[in-house]
């Protein structure tokens, strides 16, 4: 039996909390610009790239969630313990510096975002450092409160309202079903000359950067912390299983309603995407404004939710790393998230390009990728700490393909940046 009471609604919707919270901060604006960009330049061809991703998702979410289980370890104990401090230490700077590029990408882009979206009420619109001023403030608020069952719930609602908006754009804007099959078969799209110029990027950055946004490092370490906290232990391995399995399929529908709004609107009339701000003036005359309205109220959504666990990142890192109580009442956490926070405004102030921004650090983060399935590997195969639970053949060579996966993905984000700067 664990700590959460499992009657009546609110105790049930409680045992989803974790795979919510997951839910959320995977699903961020980086994954809808970077869903919108290829729908929009590649219709459904690449959602193979998504399924595999969210398949690899699960397997990754189950697994760290297992080793805590039995162990009753986090991730970053587990590394500095039984592998090297300086493996915690390296995940802790290169987690905060991807978060850091994400929070300036997320606000910026929820910025211009509802910028373009208050035009069509007001005239010339409402600013965007407005906008970034206003949502970093409640994100701080909610912040200063200091109890994860604020997080969390909060998440809910903006997980609930995002996923709703999403849903619902793609059955008003979805292409030919049999586009979206033909998408479930691995391809990687020819550039035109044209498009490829205007986008900069092609098809590799881009794969490297959905897979990055959705096998995201941080939430299986995270994940490893809200499993030990919910107070599960192998007894509740099912349910543990369960809300993996809800995260990650909820990852895969949201992910795939966007692709598919984007695919059905701008990529059947041939129009890119370089901005995401684009999206609201690009769908407006394409499908209305009820339509540009949905997908507007479901980025903000997106943007706002991932924010929370990006601006508490670090400090949840430290007390992990430190095994000592995440207080984030604390000065010196309150501190640290105020400054991490008003990386937000940066892109609004400087008029720096948001998308680029978030397709660069959902690239980076896909090098991170091999080491963190390289840790679940070893340390779930030590029988000295795993006992009768160690990795059976299946996991291992589950695990084995999404390693080698993550390093094909990793040396195609590598080409990608190297074509930017070249």
């Amino acid at each position: 039996m664990t700590s959460v009471s499992r009657n009546g609604i609110t105790g049930k919707l409680a045992l989803f909390l974790p795979g919510i919270f997951l839910l959320g901060f995977n699903i961020g604006t980086g994954s809808v610009t970077t869903m919108a960009k290829a729908g929009a330049s590649y219709g459904m061809s690449l959602l193979w790239t998504v399924f595999i991703s969210c398949a690899a998702t699960y397997i990754m979410i189950d697994a760290y969630g297992r080793y805590t289980l039995v162990t009753g370890e986090t991730a970053l104990q587990a590394f500095r313990k039984h592998i090297h401090p300086a493996v915690g230490i390296f995940f802790i700077v290169a987690l905060t510096a991807g978060v850091s590029g994400s929070v300036m990408g997320v606000m910026g882009i929820i910025a211009e975002i509802s910028y373009e979206w208050s035009k069509i009420f007001i005239s010339g619109g409402i600013a965007p450092i407005y906008w970034a001023a206003a949502f970093i403030s409640l994100v701080y608020i909610i912040f200063w409160n200091g109890r994860t069952q604020i997080f969390e719930r909060a998440l809910a609602v903006m997980v609930a309202i995002m996923a709703a908006s999403f849903v619902l754009n793609f059955f008003l804007l979805m292409p030919p079903t049999v586009e979206i099959f033909k998408g479930f078969i691995p391809t990687i799209p020819i550039i035109e000359s044209a498009q490829g110029q205007s986008s900069g990027r092609g098809p590799l950055l881009l794969i490297a950067s959905m897979v990055g946004t959705t096998l995201f490092s941080g939430l299986f370490i995270i994940r490893t912390t809200l499993v030990k906290e919910a107070g599960w232990t192998m007894q509740d391995n099912k349910q543990q299983r369960r809300d993996a399995l809800f995260a990650a399929v909820m990852m895969f529908v949201i992910s795939a309603a966007i692709m598919a709004a984007a695919a059905g609107t701008l990529f059947t009339r041939g129009v890119g995407l370089d901005n995401p701000a684009q999206m609201v003036g690009l769908l407006e005359p394409l499908a209305g404004p009820f339509a540009a309205s949905i997908f507007a109220i479901g980025i903000i959504a997106a943007g706002v939710s991932s924010q929370f666990p990006n601006v508490l990142m670090l400090p949840w890192l430290l007390c992990d790393y430190r095994n000592s109580k995440r207080d984030m009442t604390m000065g010196k956490y309150r501190i640290m998230v105020f400054f991490i926070s008003l990386l937000g405004l940066i892109v609004p102030l400087f008029d720096a390009r948001p998308l680029f921004v978030m397709i660069a650090s959902q690239a980076f983060n896909v090098v991170l990728l091999p080491a963190t399935v390289a840790c679940i590997i070893y340390l779930g195969n030590r029988r000295d700490l795993m006992g009768e639970y160690c990795h059976n053949l299946v996991t291992n060579v589950a695990l084995t393909a999404i390693f080698l996966f993550s390093l094909i993905t990793s040396y195609m984000g590598l080409q990608g940046l190297l074509n930017i700067i070249a």
